[in-house]
């Protein structure tokens, strides 16, 4: 078994990559910012929801749950979070990021860069 593949080791950095609680990401993702931002169907804004913002409604979920009602799609979905949330940090831009779509898509994700 691989460290991925390890359930605690997914679940431990799925909680270190997400640091936002489930009612601040849920009241997050109501805002006009959190549905400007992401990839959307179509390629595009107003394309339906974006592939971040249905992800963040998903971890609201992940988060309310205990650990022993997670399933195999959830864990997988824990690794797919947590590669987004790495891949997008490294792509940081410079300058104050509080007012960028750079920043809103990774809360979208459930991370907020500036914590």
């Amino acid at each position: 078994m691989s460290r991925t593949d390890d359930p605690q080791q997914t679940y431990r950095e799925f909680t270190e990559a997400v640091n936002m609680r489930p009612g601040e990401l849920s009241a997050w993702l109501q805002t006009e910012e959190s549905k400007r931002v992401g990839w959307h169907s179509g390629g595009r804004a107003g394309g339906g929801e974006s592939v971040g913002h249905a992800s963040g409604r998903r971890i609201v979920d992940l988060l309310r749950r205990k650990r022993t009602e997670l399933s195999a799609a959830d864990y997988r979905h824990m690794r797919k979070v947590i590669g987004y949330v790495h891949r997008h940090l490294a792509q940081r831009p410079g300058g104050d990021v509080r007012e960028t779509k750079w920043r809103w898509s990774l809360m979208n994700w459930g991370h907020d860069p500036l914590r």
